[in-house]
């Protein structure tokens, strides 16, 4: 909504947006956690202090008494503090800049910065199997509803470990960072794929690996922490508009963003891109053999697949400079 209403002229100083590391409903409470992630302040408590309270007040009040609430007010995860922001993505409060960089899926299941000489000369595989998906969660599974004890509502700041342990996901990890990392705005996904079916979806997370050992935290030791993730269907790569099927054991690029991050990769820490084909039940198996419509697909057109992933593939990463 904020990017396609800052696109009008005018809008133009009349636009605000607040991004906290909530879920739905959670910045009218206290919420100074998602489960076991820490966010070392009491953040819907600062929402509802400094930003929502001023703003109310300023335009609800007769004698519209003055605000310091910024256009953008984000939190950025990593370093957890509050960033003030003229625009989104700004990335940062003061002067600088955003480098789109490419962070390539490499041999031996290792992440790069090097464009490799051979984009398909090198890749990994898995067998994806329709009857076995991956959970989007650690079982068991609590089913969604409003009755507490909740626990599938921080489902986002789950650990990933689950997953990076299947045969079926593919998990490329950076070396520990020896200087912060810090990436505002829109992951963008360069996969170079191919499978042996004839239709696949694609899975990509961009996931925060914590230290082996966190001392104030030890449960956070190892942690994988997704940043940013989101599913792309193969029938659609060509357009929205029209499925088609997919030419089996081929190299294809599948191009889609990732939700926004504004988030600190710090010392220590790694990067970890985790890639699979199905994310279920958050998204209905994909029966890897291509059919007209997939809530009509028989038994018998649910297919295991070999899916491979190319040296090319790479994600795109807003670095702020």
């Amino acid at each position: 909504m904020y990017k396609a209403l800052s696109a009008q002229p005018a809008n133009k100083g009349k636009l605000f947006l607040v991004m906290g590391p909530w879920h739905h409903g959670q910045e009218i409470e206290e919420s100074s956690n998602m489960a076991a992630i820490r966010w070392g302040s009491a953040t819907g408590t600062y929402f509802m202090r400094k930003v929502l309270l001023p703003f109310l007040d300023h335009y609800l009040k007769d004698d519209a008494p003055a605000m310091d609430v910024a256009p953008v007010t984000a939190f950025e995860t990593g370093t957890n503090e509050w960033r003030k922001l003229k625009s989104w993505p700004a990335g940062c409060e003061g002067t600088c800049s955003i480098e789109k960089k490419d962070l390539y899926l490499g041999k031996g299941l290792a992440t790069t910065w090097n464009a490799p000489a051979n984009k398909t000369g090198e890749f990994e595989e898995y067998v994806s199997d329709p009857t076995k998906p991956v959970p989007f969660r650690a079982r068991p599974n609590q089913p969604i509803g409003y009755t507490p004890p909740l626990t599938w509502v921080n489902w986002l700041v789950d650990d990933q470990r689950e997953a990076s342990g299947r045969p079926d996901v593919l998990s490329y990890v950076s070396q520990p960072l020896t200087a912060p990392l810090k990436i505002s705005g829109q992951p963008l996904v360069k996969l170079l794929a191919s499978t042996s079916g004839t239709d696949s979806d694609w899975v990509v997370k961009l996931i925060d690996v914590y230290p082996d050992e966190v001392a104030d935290q030890p449960e956070l030791g190892g942690y994988q922490l997704a940043v940013s993730m989101d599913i792309f269907r193969g029938r659609y790569r060509e357009s929205f508009a029209t499925a088609k099927p997919i030419e089996a054991n081929k190299p294809l690029e599948y191009r889609w963003e990732l939700p926004t991050a504004n988030h600190v990769f710090l010392p220590g820490h790694r990067i970890m891109v985790q890639v699979q084909s199905s994310w279920f039940p958050l998204y209905d198996r994909n029966p890897q053999k291509f059919v007209p419509n997939i809530f009509w697909a028989k038994p018998e057109d649910y297919v295991k697949a070999t899916q491979r992933i190319y040296a090319g593939s790479a994600v795109e990463l807003p670095v702020v400079k």
